[in-house]
């Protein structure tokens, strides 16, 4: 057995979900370009001005299957319902791509193997994995993209992820029923947002090299707006992970690291203001021990959250939740076997 066996195994129900908004110049060669062995295609026309919904109607493909917004919900919010739509029709793999054309459908085989042989629960492209490819990348996006993949890295709790803004993603059907999807963002903010979810149930994540496509197509994400509010939604969703992770799903020596820390070092943070704000105002000078009431705990506080970060890094899952899947062990040992 090889993948491509599995890839048309009738076990497996492979559905790809495609948010559209203002694609309809894209849409039809799209889906004309997915290959025969994919079961369903779902297209979520949210609310798109254009002829969207026409030429998708027009392809009178068997396979394709097209849901409309009354209101425009965002891609995550497209993606939501092309998924949960997906679950209904007995989708066993959920696959995202987007409708611009800006995701080679030839990377399918690749994005989709490691679930198949259940070495992964989730995966996604990574344009950042091959050189050729972050050279062609624009120089904003590129700085923008390296930046936003370390605070995702520390939001998501994924240190192995290092493209978190990429689109081209798959995920396991069973998994997928596992988050809890009110806290999965409506608009662009989905795909991190969906990251925080995955480690919260503990998926096994991984990334698939894939060059970067752009065609010159204008961005409807404006810089301030990613500057404006990325930030307090990662901020948001990091705290929430961290307390469930940490103190109500868990609790572990990394607990009492980031508990202890944080104590020490607001207290030290605290006590020094105060004391250099009061020496301001006298114009005496701090004594030596009030300088280190304030820096010991500040100095061993911080020890102890460079420890707990250290713990978050190697804490990545490492086991897959199909593990106990009787068709992805088969898959799995089948695939081993011919190699």
């Amino acid at each position: 057995m090889n993948i491509d066996s599995l890839l048309h195994s009738n076990e497996e129900k492979i559905c790809v979900v495609i948010p559209a908004y203002r694609v309809a110049n894209h849409i039809e060669a799209v889906i004309q370009g997915l290959p025969e062995w994919i079961w369903k295609i779902i297209v979520v026309d949210d609310k798109s001005p254009d002829d969207l919904a026409q030429r998708v109607e027009g392809l009178h493909n068997d396979r394709v299957e097209l849901l409309r917004h009354e209101v425009n919900q965002g891609v995550g919010g497209a993606v939501v319902t092309g998924f949960n739509r997906a679950l209904d029709l007995g989708a066993t793999l959920l696959v995202k791509m987007d409708g611009d054309g800006q995701m080679d459908p030839a990377f399918l085989p690749a994005l989709l193997e490691p679930i198949l042989v259940g070495r992964a629960d989730f995966v996604k492209g990574n344009r950042f994995g091959r050189l050729e490819s972050i050279a062609r990348m624009p120089f904003h996006r590129r700085m923008g993209n390296l930046f936003w993949s370390f605070m995702a890295k520390v939001g998501s709790g994924y240190w192995n992820v290092f493209d978190p803004n990429n689109g081209y993603l798959a995920v396991d059907a069973d998994v997928y029923q596992r988050l809890d999807k009110k806290y999965l963002h409506p608009r662009y903010f989905f795909e991190t947002s969906l990251l925080v979810e995955l480690n919260l149930v503990r998926a096994v994540a991984e990334e698939v090299p894939m060059p970067a496509i752009y065609a010159g197509e204008p961005s409807s994400l404006s810089v301030f707006q990613v500057i404006v509010t990325f930030p307090w939604l990662l901020l948001s969703r990091f705290f929430r992970r961290i307390w469930l992770q940490y103190f109500v799903l868990n609790f572990s020596v990394g607990s009492i690291f980031l508990t202890l820390g944080s104590i020490m070092s607001l207290f030290g943070i605290i006590w020094g203001a105060v004391w250099w704000a009061r020496s301001l105002v006298t114009g005496i000078s701090a004594t030596a021990g009030t300088v280190m009431v304030a820096s010991l705990p500040l100095i061993l506080g911080f020890q102890m959250l460079i420890q707990a970060l250290t713990l978050d890094v190697q804490s990545v899952p490492r086991t897959t939740l199909s593990v106990y899947s009787s068709r992805r062990q088969s898959a799995a040992q089948a695939l081993q076997v011919n190699r």
